[in-house]
């Protein structure tokens, strides 16, 4: 007998940046929510500058151009934290 998991697709569809948080809707239905903190850049960026997104490749990244910040999605996965970053939520 086979069963077959869920099917993984790792590629971010869509990103939102609040205040205190960044969101990532991925194609296979996860939403991955982390803290700012984690990511001064965008932590004390402006508002405008963090709605500023694109993704790159085919959603295997996120990169904020006013900012020169690149985000990888599997990295996001991992828990990696920016350099100098805080492990805390805000």
């Amino acid at each position: 007998m086979t069963t077959s998991g869920p099917s993984v697709d790792p590629r971010a569809v869509a990103v939102s940046v609040g205040e205190d948080e960044l969101s990532v809707d991925l194609a296979d239905g996860r939403r991955l929510i982390v803290p700012l903190a984690w990511f001064p850049r965008l932590l004390h960026a402006q508002h405008a500058q963090r709605q500023n997104w694109r993704l790159l490749g085919d959603g295997q990244g996120i990169n904020w151009p006013d900012l020169d910040e690149d985000l990888s999605v599997e990295g996001l996965l991992r828990g990696a934290v920016a350099p100098g970053a805080s492990r805390r939520a805000v």
